[in-house]
């Protein structure tokens, strides 16, 4: 991984990149897994992943694109209707076993889609967040983005808003009970 040394840590651009390289090598991993349960278990660590990802995206860095960046609105509301694509498709693969054949297809889509929305995240965004926004306040929102990741839930939850506000307000208690229900069932989530 990159660190940006500007204000002493990683920049948020340099977080959501590793982010991305290190969930789409887990979906990989799941795909080539042949042991049921080693893949239920990847899968589960990805969606955790990926949850915590998108919420810290929507908590911290959407309303500041919104704000700085031109087009922002329009980036950022493309951005949370992708997030629901994913969350509906981690609701469907939570629910079909990995054994069943249609598992590792939902996996497959799951990985395309995932890696569609880093792509256009990483070509495009990633470097208009750079170019309109100070290297010190990029490692500002990188923190807060690893703060708001350990306090996300782990799991979907399809008729969650896709909004900073409930994400401040009411997520840090859907994560907790989604932690509880980890733990509780030996859910691994990373």
């Amino acid at each position: 991984m990159t660190e940006n040394t500007a204000g002493g840590g990683q920049d948020v651009v340099d977080i959501l990149a590793a982010d991305h390289r290190d969930m789409l090598e887990l979906l990989g991993r799941v795909e080539a897994a042949s042991d049921p349960g080693e893949r239920r278990d990847l899968l589960d660590t990805v969606i955790a992943e990926v949850m915590r990802h998108s919420v810290a995206e929507e908590m911290h860095v959407y309303p500041v694109m919104e704000q700085h960046l031109p087009n922002g609105s329009e980036e950022v509301e493309h951005d949370k209707e992708e997030h629901q694509e994913l969350v509906e498709l981690m609701k469907k693969l939570e629910a079909v076993d990995a054994a069943d054949p249609a598992f590792l297809e939902l996996v497959r889509t799951f990985r395309g889609q995932l890696s569609h929305h880093a792509d256009d995240e990483e070509s495009d965004q990633f470097p208009a967040l750079r170019a309109h926004i100070p290297a010190d306040t990029l490692v500002e929102l990188g923190r807060k983005v690893e703060h708001a990741k350990k306090l996300a839930p782990t799991r979907p939850h399809p008729h969650a808003p896709h909004a900073e506000l409930f994400h401040k307000t009411v997520g840090p208690g859907v994560g907790m009970v989604d932690r509880l229900l980890d733990k509780l069932t030996g859910r691994r989530t990373g």
